[in-house]
């Protein structure tokens, strides 16, 4: 696999300390003529199972050879591990924390390296940047055709995390709130097609919403609705309001879909 010049980046980082523009910097200084895309800096502090589920619904959408920079890291400084990960179509950089639960789950032939060379790190290493002084200049180097072996060794005990996967039943599905977007849209860790087109209700804290709809604007204006949305997984949301202040919900809140007429009493 060739790679593109194309890196992504994927943080808790934000947009208002430096830390993201410190970052591209030192990409730039090593390959003048990569491409940053922004997928988000806004991903919940420290929260490794929020980004895990943002990264895995959309770097499917980038062209070959892109190399995907991700980086919620609250290990940093400890004896946690950098990895470079390839898989048949793209390269990830990443703390070794369960941030690519999901890649590892459905990619196959994926081939990761523990990031041990400093010839392709900045010359000083703090405890608390490695975005800046080991993620960013493996990213620049992958992004440049060099191979990925160069960074350093062959390993198989990566960390998969703790991220929660839905409980299927019979009679029901149990799931959680994986990832909340900036329109208070709730989006669950339950994919669309292992609820497929059988009649259902959603149970969300104690609301209970009686069937899947079509569309965000398909309920009643300011009720919440359930859908499938465009990342494949179930959603809550509220036209044209938020439903996570509308229901005051936050991530881990428990998701039920009850098939059959089944429900919760």
């Amino acid at each position: 696999m060739k790679p593109n010049g194309i890196i992504t980046f994927t943080t808790d980082f934000g947009d208002t300390d430096g830390y993201v523009g410190i970052m591209k910097g030192v990409i730039l200084s090593i390959n003048p003529d990569a491409r940053l895309v922004d997928i988000s800096n806004q991903v919940p502090g420290h929260d490794i199972g929020a980004g895990a589920f943002l990264l895995n619904y959309s770097y499917r959408y980038f062209p070959v050879g892109t190399v995907h920079l991700v980086i919620v890291d609250p290990g940093v400084g400890s004896t946690r591990r950098a990895i470079a990960v390839e898989t048949d179509n793209y390269y990830f950089i990443a703390p070794d924390n369960g941030i690519l639960h999901y890649l590892f789950q459905t990619e196959k032939d994926v081939k990761v390296i523990d990031i041990q060379n400093r010839n392709y790190a900045l010359e000083k290493i703090s405890r608390t940047f490695h975005g800046r002084d080991i993620f960013a200049p493996a990213a620049a180097h992958l992004s440049r055709g060099l191979p990925i072996d160069e960074l350093g060794p062959h390993i198989t005990d990566v960390e998969h995390g703790k991220i929660t996967s839905p409980e299927i039943d019979a009679d029901k599905i149990t799931g959680e709130i994986a990832y909340i977007d900036r329109f208070g849209n709730l989006i669950c860790n339950i994919p669309g097609f292992v609820i497929g087109n059988r009649s259902c209700s959603i149970q969300i804290l104690d609301f209970q919403i009686g069937k899947l709809s079509d569309s965000y604007s398909a309920g009643d204006p300011g009720m919440p609705v359930a859908i499938i949305g465009s990342s494949g997984y179930l959603e809550i949301a509220v036209n044209k309001h938020s439903a996570k202040k509308f229901l005051n919900a936050a991530l881990g809140d428990r998701i039920t879909v009850h098939f059959n007429g089944h429900g919760e009493q």
